[in-house]
């Protein structure tokens, strides 16, 4: 499933083609997703103007000019792609319809955005503008880790006592918000932390070394368009490439990149994912 890095590079291809336009024409080809879609989605999206495209976790978020928001999540096969872009930023025409084009956006600056969705695990909500904190899946995530919110005190705070894995803490979006499995692995690597290692048994200035850690992991993966290792694909149709740049996830049984280590990248399963760690550096 896209993490943070995916979803903000693909808010950042759509941003150029969305912010500031109209959306001419919704066209909905399904009543459901993971969930159904709200009611009169399309009338509701037809005619509307996008004043702001923004991200919350793996969640993202276009508020209309009819003071309401659009909350769009990818779910495991979910991409949008943008075509016929008269500002230049894309190259490619309108591609034929395809089997999964479940929701089309067609822009009233000639610009056609697609979300096609083989599994359909992704999702799309409307809601209040105002009142978009208080949305059931917004307002239980806690703080964006490139925000300021997100700083050594409030993770030592949170850690403190916790009797779960750090690998599972850092994974939990009340802690932190928009991490996944790929870079918790990258984070705790470079962190020198075991996954398996009990939250509230790191040392707090270990812990507090894990914030800037995280922002180096996010931004780079950002910088790199993200991670494709399956469906993932930017706003543009092309891949992501952070995944040249790991360290440990995917690698078992090659060399650990640490310089001075000679250990073996290994994998165990916590609650049914693959970590993937140094178990000679990592402690």
């Amino acid at each position: 499933m896209p993490e943070l890095p995916e979803v903000e590079t693909v808010r950042r291809g759509l941003s150029p083609v969305m912010e500031g336009q109209v959306i001419a024409r919704a066209e909905v080809n399904r009543p459901d997703l993971r969930w159904p879609f709200p009611e009169r989605m399309a009338e509701r999206l037809t005619g509307r103007r996008v004043l702001r495209l923004g991200r919350r976790s793996k969640y993202l978020m276009a508020d209309l000019d009819s003071g309401e928001t659009l909350l769009m999540h990818l779910g495991m096969s979910g991409r949008m792609t943008v075509s016929g872009d008269p500002l230049g930023v894309f190259t490619h025409e309108h591609a034929m319809p395809e089997k999964h084009d479940h929701v089309v956006f067609h822009m009233e600056n000639g610009t056609r955005i697609v979300f096609n969705d083989p599994r359909r695990f992704g999702a799309m909500d409307l809601m209040e503008t105002a009142r978009a904190a208080e949305h059931r899946l917004i307002s239980v995530l806690g703080p964006e880790p490139l925000g300021n919110d997100f700083h050594e005190d409030h993770l030592v705070a949170a850690f403190r006592g916790k009797n779960t894995p750090v690998k599972a803490a850092l994974l939990d979006q009340g802690i932190v918000a928009g991490l996944g499995n790929i870079y918790v692995c990258e984070a705790l690597f470079r962190a020198g932390i075991s996954p398996r290692r009990k939250a509230g048994q790191i040392a707090a200035a270990r812990v507090a070394a894990l914030v800037p850690i995280i922002r180096a992991v996010l931004g780079e993966a950002i910088e790199a368009g993200g991670s494709s290792l399956k469906d993932y694909r930017r706003a543009d149709g092309e891949l992501g490439y952070f995944q040249h740049s790991f360290d440990v996830y995917g690698r078992e049984g090659e060399p650990c990149r640490r310089p001075g280590c000679d250990g073996t990248v290994g994998r165990l399963v916590q609650s049914g994912r693959s970590s993937f760690h140094c178990p000679k550096c990592q402690r």
